[in-house]
């Protein structure tokens, strides 16, 4: 190919960034910095990939980056249309069963006050996707957490029986919509997202508002006429207090203890950052989170090694905050050499280690749908984590049991005069319940292991 380290990279990025340029003339080079900004930090934001090659790297150019440039084609609506906003806004009044959906657009976008707004005139119930997490506070009465594959069973069973969906900036992914073709079909559904692309890619929808999250909605606010949801309101507060989030306390420590045991020291206000896998399902469902943009995760990109560098990064531009990355034993030796960077830079970070000797969740998808098959999922070769944390001279803790998790934990949030990694040894065969299998519908859920063989997945991994 005649390249050194090198290919045809932009051809290569095109399916994965938002836009990419390839600048052959060095003079270009201002006018296609200040349009890959522009282009990364409007509408839906996204990676721009600028690829330049050596000899425009090397030449030497008049540094003007004032220039204006024309993006033809490229434009964002961020007023919704008002004929959309009516339509929606009478659906809602009218709707007995209805619930917010809130994803990443809503936290992109700063839609917190108005979503809260909406939430108390209209008393209306509250769930968010994996990254919607933190944009409506969870402490509130009226949220009921994550829905989906590894969702709470009340969010799932308020899906069920709902009349009307809204989604805001929520993309209707496949481990919330499982079968798509027949997703809550007893209910109407709105969807507000500032891209285009997304209305009825996934799950057709009664009503659409494209444009910015918080400014539709400051619109609709003023077209809602409070209807009739003590009924429902009532049924959300029931399934809440009959199928809470539950693990088992005796025997072994469980890795949904320590996290929990983590977010009750936090008090909700830690920026938390987590890797794939199970560990990132139990930070999700036990982890609570009362501000927009402290809960880091890659979501849909699935990206193990994530957690610990996200959290280098929230840690430098945070520093006076606690920051807390969830990782598991598999995903953070994917990116643990990031540890000297957090030494030399004196970063407080709380590496909150699930260690179970496991790749986890490909392990429970092999015991619950493949027999117990088991394989590629063993880590028996892991290291010392707390010898590992002493040789890049970084603290260390260990916790085995579950009477000393509070104790340890304090232990690790005193410690500020660099990162520490918390070693939880927890339970190897634990399994993350809540669990809709792939492709499934909702009403599928399961809330323990059944005794019977279950089918293989329809749905992808």
């Amino acid at each position: 190919m005649g390249y050194i380290s090198g290919g045809r990279c932009l051809r290569y990025s095109y399916p994965i960034v938002k836009h990419s340029f390839l600048v052959k003339d060095p003079k270009e080079l201002p006018s296609v910095i200040n349009q890959a900004f522009h282009i990364a930090n409007t509408g839906r934001p996204g990676p721009v990939i600028v690829d330049l090659p050596k000899d425009v790297t090397s030449a030497l150019i008049d540094v003007d980056t004032s220039g204006e440039f024309t993006l033809p084609g490229y434009s964002i609506r961020k007023e919704g249309s008002l004929e959309s906003i009516k339509e929606a806004a009478s659906m809602i009044s009218s709707a007995e069963k209805p619930i917010l959906m809130v994803g990443h657009g809503a936290v992109i976008s700063g839609a917190t006050q108005e979503i809260k707004a909406i939430v108390e005139k209209m008393q209306i119930p509250v769930i968010n996707t994996l990254l919607g997490k933190g944009c409506f506070p969870e402490s509130h009465d009226l949220n009921l957490g994550m829905p989906g594959m590894h969702g709470t069973a009340y969010a799932n069973m308020a899906l069920c029986d709902c009349d009307l969906i809204v989604s805001i900036g929520a993309r209707w992914d496949d481990r919330i919509a499982g079968s798509p073709s027949d997703f809550q079909p007893q209910a109407k559904k709105i969807h507000i997202d500032i891209d285009p692309v997304e209305i009825n890619k996934t799950v057709q929808v009664d009503c659409s508002i494209i444009g910015d999250a918080k400014s539709v909605l400051n619109s609709l606010y003023g077209f809602l006429e409070k209807g009739n949801t003590q009924r429902w309101v009532k049924q959300i507060r029931r399934l809440k207090r009959e199928y809470p989030l539950k693990y088992k306390k005796e025997g072994k420590l469980r890795a949904q203890h320590v996290i929990e045991e983590m977010s009750r020291l936090t008090e909700g206000n830690a920026i938390v950052t987590t890797d794939v896998g199970q560990h990132q399902m139990w930070a999700a469902q036990f982890f609570k989170t009362e501000h927009t943009r402290h809960f880091l995760s890659s979501g849909g990109a699935g990206t193990m090694g994530f957690g610990f560098p996200a959290a280098i990064g929230a840690q430098m531009a945070n520093p006076g905050k606690i920051v807390v990355a969830v990782v598991g034993d598999g995903g953070f030796q994917m990116t643990l050499p990031e540890l000297s960077t957090a030494v030399n830079e004196k970063l407080p970070i709380k590496i909150l280690l699930i260690n179970n000797n496991y790749l986890g969740m490909v392990r429970q998808w092999q015991h619950m749908f493949y027999d117990n098959r088991l394989s590629g999922v063993d880590l028996e070769g892991n290291p010392d984590f707390v010898k590992l944390a002493g040789a890049y001279g970084c603290k260390g803790f260990r916790v085995k049991r579950s009477a000393d998790v509070r104790k340890v934990l304090g232990a690790a949030l005193a410690y500020n005069d660099g990162p520490c990694i918390i070693d939880a040894e927890v339970e190897k065969y634990d399994n993350v319940f809540p669990m809709v299998p792939s492709g499934a519908s909702l009403d599928k859920m399961l809330l323990s292991m059944p005794r019977k063989k279950l089918e293989k997945p329809k749905g992808g991994t």
